[in-house]
């Protein structure tokens, strides 16, 4: 049944759309992406990742980034934190709620962690008992839930365990990664009813790539299942380093123009959104991959 009243966005461009890019993009504009977003309506940005420069070097300021975030009670800032290490220097930065993630899928996780599944959340527990003492909010990503680059499917069953025991952990809220793209409606209904009766399903969030086309689409699938958390990505920026050919996040303009359509309020002033959206494409030289962005754009 399709949820009647007000959606939230979680804005995942300034970091999953930007964490792989190969143009080095200065602090000041990521802040200035940062401030349109927020100026757009975008209730939550998910700023930076805590994870060491060595590895990803985009996110080499986010001390700076952190330390610089517009002052915005009513705005969220999750910053993902990967390890133990990770999380003392978010917090020590500033950061007021972080993000751990875990794959549905274990030769995933050895790639991109170099540990196993149970090795990977066994990491986060401390992280979770700090967090609670310090009154922070954690998020929780499990990756390859409708399958994966090394293992092809994955079973719902296993989806279901992982996402358990983040929210057992402490997760305030689960979110579902199609990591590579290759999800249709269907397995996404069949997804998201293996695991409601786990974990309550305004506790769920859903995290689509729109390798196959298939994002919105799936995301429609997750509206009906009573989903009301969803991530996307300004422009459609992103991409997945160790899945090839997986192409970017769905891109948030598209997802607000069909929640306008369906009558769901984001908060979002699309118009303020595709400028956004714009302005980092520009940025980056590269097409928008919005195609709601480049439909407004040539009617201007």
């Amino acid at each position: 049944m399709m949820p009647s009243g007000s959606i939230k966005l979680i804005e995942v461009g300034v970091r999953d759309g930007l964490q792989n890019e190969k143009k080095s993009v200065p602090t000041e504009v990521k802040l200035a992406l940062i401030n349109k977003l927020i100026d757009a309506g975008v209730s939550t940005v998910e700023a930076t990742s805590f994870v060491s420069p060595k590895w990803v070097p985009q996110m080499a300021d986010h001390k700076e980034i952190v330390a610089q975030l517009p002052f915005n009670q009513a705005v969220n800032f999750p910053v993902l934190t990967p390890n133990m290490k990770g999380f003392e220097n978010a917090i020590a930065a500033g950061a007021k709620e972080v993000a751990v993630f875990a794959a549905a899928s274990e030769s995933f996780s050895q790639k991109n962690i170099n540990c196993s599944i149970d090795e990977s959340i066994d990491r986060f527990e401390p992280i979770f008992a700090k967090a609670q003492a310090l009154g922070i909010r954690v998020r929780g990503y499990v990756s390859c839930v409708l399958g994966c680059p090394y293992e092809g499917e994955i079973s719902p069953k296993k989806v279901a365990e992982v996402s358990e025991r983040l929210y057992q952990s402490g997760s305030y809220e689960i979110s579902l990664g199609d990591t590579i793209g290759v999800g249709t409606p269907g397995k996404t209904k069949s997804l998201i009813d293996s695991i409601k009766n786990l974990i309550p399903v305004n506790h769920l969030a859903v995290h689509f790539h729109d390798t196959y086309g298939q994002a919105l689409a799936n995301i429609y699938a997750a509206l009906e299942m009573g989903i009301t958390s969803i991530d996307s990505s300004v422009a459609g920026l992103g991409g997945c380093p160790y899945a090839k050919g997986a192409s970017g996040n769905v891109a948030t303009e598209d997802v607000v123009y069909m929640l306008n359509g369906l009558g769901l309020d984001t908060g979002i002033n699309l118009d303020k959104l595709v400028d956004a959206g714009q302005y980092i494409s520009e940025f980056l030289q590269r097409e928008n991959n919005s195609k709601v962005a480049k439909a407004i754009l040539a009617k201007r």
